[in-house]
């Protein structure tokens, strides 16, 4: 076929193409019309593949003019497609334009996020700065800058993901700590929230990836009763003015002496229920005076300053405040269980 009969035809085509998409009644029907003309076995697609049987003189002028004609023809049936629709959202019969328009769902902050802004806020009030720091950890921060080194049966209890020799998943956010004493001469008063890992059994208590807040403070003459008043104050800010705290001794290899903190039962005010076990109190964090050993890892003078620590679970603390008895359930992203909160 020859230059000038091609151009004709695809004239010829695209006329009755742009014919039809007038007369198409629907966006299904002008869907199948570009298919037929332009689709990769329509019509006017094989006329281009003529092209190359032409003399190499006249390809280029072919060529050029075919792609011409193929681009109006596309453009005329996006024009018909932005009339129909235009004709579908035109008010017809029986539409009542006065009706308040439907909105698309919104999501909602995760509980999680909900809990660990709120915790934040509690203790940027009582003072404490937020810091971040690496999920990825190096082993002298997460462990031996801890008081922990390797032969510690401590470590048995946070067994580990392992990612290289001496690099692991971080098991808490306590690394943070070190990372800001070592940036930074005592006062140092801030929390470390953040993901941490453990090779643990998933149960409806235990997960793989959990949430902690760690704090620290550090300076000239701080003492337990330090502690003892700061997360007292925490406690009636996070679980009412109602609420009673009481403190148990406990081992951490990072504290001494150390303590386990109590909060009378949110679910039966210290009766004793299913929540509780019956003990009426329910455990929400470590914390302990920071062992002279970690202010020595960071240079710090033991004789000179002193501080204390401390630890809880955000997704503890989301599920004793939303009643949540599966911590399971905070990462399947069911949206009608998120979307109770």
């Amino acid at each position: 076929m020859s230059s000038e009969r091609l151009r004709a035809k695809a004239e010829e085509i695209a006329s009755r193409a742009g014919r039809e998409a007038d007369s198409c009644a629907s966006a299904q029907e002008l869907d199948a019309l570009r298919v037929r003309y332009l689709g990769r076995k329509g019509e006017l697609t094989a006329l281009l593949r003529e092209v190359g049987t032409l003399a190499p003189e006249a390809r280029r002028a072919a060529g050029d003019a075919l792609n011409r004609v193929k681009e109006e023809l596309a453009a005329r049936l996006t024009v018909a497609a932005s009339a129909l629709a235009e004709e579908r959202a035109a008010p017809g019969p029986g539409r009542d334009l006065t009706l308040p328009g439907r909105r698309p769902p919104v999501g909602r902050v995760h509980p999680l996020t909900q809990t660990t802004l709120e915790l934040l806020d509690v203790f940027r009030h009582l003072g404490f700065a937020v810091h971040e720091g690496p999920e990825v950890e190096l082993e002298y921060y997460n462990f031996e800058a801890l008081n922990t080194p390797a032969w510690h049966p401590s470590r048995d209890e946070q067994d580990s993901f392992y990612l290289a020799p001496g690099v692991v998943l971080r098991t808490h956010t306590s690394p943070v700590q070190i990372r800001v004493m070592e940036r930074q001469p005592p006062p140092v008063r801030m929390v470390a929230p953040g993901r941490c890992y453990r090779r643990d059994n998933p149960d409806a208590t235990h997960a793989v990836m959990f949430h902690q807040i760690e704090g620290l403070y550090v300076d000239r003459g701080v003492t337990f009763g330090d502690l003892r008043g700061t997360l007292e104050e925490f406690a009636r800010e996070t679980f009412g003015t109602a609420t009673r705290a009481r403190f148990r001794p406990s081992y951490f290899p990072f504290t001494e002496p150390s303590a386990e903190m109590d909060i009378l039962c949110v679910g039966c005010r210290g009766e004793g229920c299913r929540m509780c076990g019956h003990a009426g109190w329910l455990e929400v964090m470590g914390c302990g005076m920071v062992h002279p050993a970690v202010l020595r890892a960071v240079r710090y003078d033991p004789e000179e300053v002193s501080g204390f620590a401390f630890g809880l679970g955000i997704d503890r603390v989301t599920m004793l405040r939303y009643r949540i008895d599966d911590i399971r359930l905070l990462t399947e992203n069911d949206i009608l269980f998120l979307d109770q909160f």
